[in-house]
């Protein structure tokens, strides 16, 4: 039974750009969210949270992860990581989703895992600077903020709610036209229609 998101973290991790999915996640009560660190030492993100780590990379349940979500963070631009970069092909390869933003796409690039699907990253040649083996340049989208191909979900730093838009159809969270609502309500704040006419109802 696939019933754990992971969700990694690690010094400087981006804490705000998977808020949204991961609130989502939680909501219907079906998955556990674990916090996952390339050990248990807490870290602090850049945002100023401390976080402690409930597992490290090296106990991920390949029979229970339903998702990994790879946050940005400063360290993939240095070229570090590459204990969540085997972590993440790992789980991959096993079946498992794969969800990355800003610069956490550089770690499923760095895997490989963008060479034969459709993605999308921060701008065209963000990928290509920072990850010298890369060979997915053809299917790079620079026409969304967030895309879903092949079990890989890649996102801009620009792109949180598409982001959790893309999370929320991989688990298979809420109807279609109720997924469609939600974007609508967070992206531009546009309420579902049965919201609109019970405002004007107590009007």
């Amino acid at each position: 039974m696939r019933d754990l998101v992971y969700f990694l973290v690690f010094d400087g991790f981006a804490d705000w750009q998977a808020a949204l999915a991961l609130c989502e996640i939680r909501r219907p009560g079906d998955w556990q969210v674990q916090a996952v660190g390339f050990s248990m030492a807490p870290v602090v993100s850049m945002g100023g949270l401390t976080v402690q780590p409930e597992l490290s990379l090296d106990q991920l349940d390949l029979k229970r992860a339903a998702l990994l979500i790879v946050p940005g963070g400063h360290l993939w631009q240095r070229g570090e990581g590459a204990e969540a970069v085997a972590a993440i092909r790992q789980l991959y390869t096993a079946g498992a989703p794969v969800a990355a933003i800003d610069s956490g796409v550089l770690a499923l690039a760095r895997g490989g895992l963008l060479d034969h699907c459709r993605h999308t990253g921060n701008w065209a040649g963000h990928i290509d600077g920072h990850v010298p083996a890369y060979a997915g340049a053809e299917q790079y989208d620079a026409g969304v903020l967030a895309v879903s191909d092949g079990g890989v979900i890649s996102a801009s730093h620009l792109g949180s709610v598409e982001f959790a838009r893309e999370v929320i159809r991989t688990l298979d969270l809420y109807s279609p036209s109720d997924r469609e609502h939600w974007y609508r309500l967070f992206k531009h704040a546009q309420p579902p229609p049965w919201c609109v006419g019970e405002a004007a109802a107590m009007a």
